[in-house]
């Protein structure tokens, strides 16, 4: 039987590209998709106007998701597509729809002028709180955006994929990030590109003071750090190409210049059972806000 991907669909641009992207990524997976549309009912003033009755309203929510199937699977005719109709806290919907999942897809819209995209608050309180990994997609996403141009500089699809960039901190691998990282670069037969960053250490200081300058030693050390972290992984996926970047400073900002070369970009979230307010972590915050490439948040404990 095979797994499920499931999206959130709104009807926006973003979410079909949400819908989009899972599609292919079912293709990958041998999985099913499952496009989850959760709709508010009508407050009753606004179903007593002339043309907005409950029973246009309903007509509208059932016509988003059925549309959105149908284009799903002429588009992809190996994919199977479902769908299922909720209402109610759209955050609450979207984890429990996802709790049986393999991947939970929405979008994120560009902000006008920035260089950035938005992730509503929705989209992270869900992050937040699911326990699947959450992919992001930026509106506009399109397949060829996560291949390399083929030889005359043209966007294709029908080239190899971009590589897969994950962000590591060494300080406290976890394997289930780690893993989903080489089965994503696995699926799509691209390189693992993983960027480490990390600050001097606070001697550093003194030892500048002594006449000493210890950046080249330590950056050593880190990078035999993420050498050693890597090593069981490079010997568990014998076919994916590893690139080790390790570089001192701030690890978003390294993830999202290297996002712009890549198909898929995987950072961790650490599970926090808290009831009060949403925790991302700064990383992963500023990584979904800024990354060109789609980003998957990985939960671990």
């Amino acid at each position: 039987m095979p797994g499920t991907i499931t999206v959130g669909l709104d009807g926006s641009l973003e979410s079909r590209a949400a819908a989009e992207w899972a599609a292919r990524e079912a293709v990958l997976r041998g999985a099913a998709v499952k496009l989850v549309h959760v709709w508010q009912p009508v407050p009753p003033r606004m179903a007593q106007a002339p043309l907005l009755g409950a029973e246009t309203h309903q007509h509208w929510t059932e016509r988003i998701p059925r549309e959105a199937a149908q284009g799903l699977r002429l588009r992809h005719p190996g994919v199977e597509v479902n769908i299922e109709q909720l209402s109610g806290s759209r955050t609450d919907a979207l984890v429990t729809a996802a709790r049986d999942a393999e991947l939970l897809v929405l979008g994120s819209r560009a902000l006008s002028g920035l260089a950035g995209f938005l992730v509503g608050s929705v989209g992270q309180s869900v992050i937040a709180r699911a326990e699947v990994p959450v992919v992001l997609v930026r509106a506009g996403e399109q397949a060829a955006d996560e291949h390399v141009k083929d030889p005359a500089g043209i966007p294709s699809a029908a080239t190899a994929f971009r590589p897969v960039l994950l962000g590591l901190d060494t300080d406290s691998p976890d394997e289930t990030v780690i893993a989903f990282a080489f089965e994503e670069a696995q699926r799509r037969e691209a390189p693992l590109t993983v960027v480490q960053g990390w600050n001097l250490p606070p001697y550093y200081v003194y030892s500048l003071a002594a006449g000493v300058d210890a950046r080249d030693e330590i950056a050593s050390e880190k990078a035999a750090e993420l050498t050693e972290v890597l090593r069981p992984w490079r010997e568990k996926y014998p076919n994916v190409e590893v690139i080790e970047m390790s570089r001192s400073g701030s690890p978003a900002n390294h993830l999202v210049d290297a996002s712009r070369d890549a198909s898929l970009v995987v950072v961790g979230r650490r599970i926090r059972r808290n009831p009060v307010g949403a925790h991302i972590g700064a990383v992963t915050h500023a990584v979904l806000h800024h990354a060109t490439a789609p980003v998957a948040v990985v939960a671990h404990s």
